[in-house]
């Protein structure tokens, strides 16, 4: 057993969790840099939390400047064990309306102006993702949303573009109609893969503030009706993540679902062809298998 540290990243929208004791800003450096911003830390119902802000306070990171291996990397260094990403998305879905909540459990990855691992040459691995999310995590994150009285959908794929531009109408229908999307957002790639990297479990809830361009009765996209949605949305964000210490307790056994095992077998540079920078590199995020 090990103790449980629930991390939220917030998105558009979301800058703190209230109600932490004790909690205080800490800054944290990264093999990769500085996080977004300073991490909140603190406990809710005598379980660890940490929350970081994913565009920063004040939002001054855009999707593709967004330090995503920075990010994980601080989370896991404070002993993270459990991710919830927390974000702004459009729907394809008529019955997936804004102000609705979706866990999301699969990606389509269309970003291309981010680094999406933490190895790399001198130092190579694979990981999969193929369920790119936890289950358990997921579930726990349903049950707390419909308790907080949120509309949740249990499962949808999220198509991640690069951003910052929304979609053109030719691209919404394409990724509805063809590709067969639920949601679409700029911020969950490579977030869900460095995740896994790190051996963390993770959870992607998928606010929906809008249908993207698809739709015939709503339009393009309104930045101003984006914005009243999401303030909405953080009051539901933050009633969700209250109940999510209760959910999951002060332990947790190891993941059923492999989440934090998944180097065990990821790893295939020989032990003595290992670049020495970049295992020194890689001791907080993939120590364990090193």
């Amino acid at each position: 057993m090990t103790n449980t540290m629930i991390a939220v990243i917030g998105g558009s929208g979301i800058y703190d969790i209230e109600g932490l004791a004790g909690a205080e800003w800490v800054s944290v450096e990264t093999p990769w840099g500085a996080p977004s911003d300073q991490i909140l830390t603190g406990s809710l119902d005598g379980v660890k939390m940490a929350f970081l802000p994913r565009h920063g306070r004040g939002h001054v990171h855009t999707p593709s400047s967004v330090p995503y291996r920075a990010n994980i990397a601080a989370l896991k260094q404070l002993g993270v064990t459990d991710v919830i990403s927390v974000s702004a998305c459009g729907s394809f879905r008529e019955e997936m309306k804004p102000g609705d909540f979706v866990v999301v459990d699969q990606f389509i990855d269309r970003t291309f102006a981010r680094e999406k691992s933490f190895f790399g040459p001198g130092l190579v691995a694979h990981v999969s993702v193929a369920h790119p999310t936890c289950p358990r995590l997921g579930s726990a994150c349903f049950e707390a949303g419909q308790s907080a009285g949120v509309t949740m959908h249990d499962g949808g794929t999220y198509l991640a573009m690069e951003g910052p531009q929304f979609s053109t109408l030719a691209e919404s229908r394409m990724y509805r109609e063809q590709w067969g999307a639920d949601v679409i957002g700029m911020t969950n790639m490579p977030e869900a893969k460095l995740a896994r990297e790190a051996e963390l479990c993770y959870a992607s809830i998928a606010m929906v503030t809008d249908y993207d361009s698809w739709h015939p009765e709503h339009g393009e996209v309104d930045v101003t009706e984006i914005i009243a949605t999401l303030m909405g949305n953080a009051d539901k964000a933050r009633a969700m993540v209250a109940r999510l210490p209760a959910l999951l307790g002060t332990e947790r056994a190891p993941c059923e679902h492999g989440c934090d095992r998944a180097l065990e077998y990821a790893i295939l540079t020989a032990p003595d062809a290992r670049d020495p920078a970049m295992k020194d590199k890689l001791k907080d995020v993939a120590g364990r298998v090193l």
